[in-house]
């Protein structure tokens, strides 16, 4: 007598993921299309990563805030995440100083709703299109403490500068406190089993002001009002 192996509900699931698969690429090109289309003409900008939970009160919201401002007067639009925390942060310096303020929304399985002040918003289901968003159209990454997706974005800009796959383009932490600690790993593990290089160092800098960020950023161009991005 033949036996029928019953299938599960999860073998199905799967079975129609994978046939939605094909398809999935028109929804990830009409993504890059978009951003594309919404950013190409924005103009000098420079990027804001952060943790989403810090709040209005802490130290480092106030310091991104008033970095996003100065930048922002400076002619700099401000991208971010579109989130609360830091994200919110620099959007509203940079609304503040009546500048361009950029959020590029991401869906979570908790939804993240956009900060109030973001006024071009952009909405990505792909953490990968959304990433080259943050990267292509940035004259700059400023980087304030944060958590898992921070170093991620973190340390892809750094692989892309190490790697050659992008120019050179300030990369600047903020927070000695916070990422010294992440520096001396630097130089004590990686350096010191020769996996990074000593030039490799030079790829980024910690600082601890809002002053201090557009120093390095103009110090990195000279000329503040470069219209495009290095990543162009």
């Amino acid at each position: 007598m033949r036996r029928f192996k019953l299938k599960r509900r999860s073998d199905y699931h799967m079975e129609d993921l994978k046939m939605e698969d094909p398809w999935r690429i028109f929804r990830i090109m009409a993504e890059f299309v978009e951003g594309f289309h919404e950013l190409s003409q924005i103009g000098p900008a420079v990027t804001f990563f952060g943790s989403a939970r810090t709040k209005r009160s802490h130290k480092w919201y106030k310091c991104a805030e008033k970095t996003a401002y100065l930048l922002s007067r400076q002619g700099y639009a401000i991208i971010t995440g579109a989130g609360p925390g830091i994200m919110e942060a620099g959007n509203r310096g940079a609304a503040r100083a009546k500048g361009l303020s950029i959020g590029l929304n991401i869906e979570l399985p908790f939804e993240q709703i956009p900060n109030p002040y973001v006024n071009k918003l952009i909405k990505f289901h792909y953490f990968f299109c959304r990433k080259v968003m943050f990267l292509k159209y940035a004259k700059a990454f400023v980087i304030f403490p944060g958590g898992y997706g921070t170093l991620d974005e973190s340390f892809e800009s750094l692989t892309l500068i190490q790697t050659k796959r992008v120019d050179k383009f300030p990369v600047v932490f903020v927070g000695s406190e916070y990422w010294n600690g992440l520096l001396k790993w630097f130089k004590n593990s990686l350096l010191k089993e020769g996996n990074i290089s000593e030039c490799d160092l030079d790829i980024f800098k910690i600082v601890d002001t809002p002053e201090a960020v557009v120093g390095v950023i103009k110090e990195f161009y000279g000329d503040m009002s470069l219209p495009y991005g290095p990543n162009q």
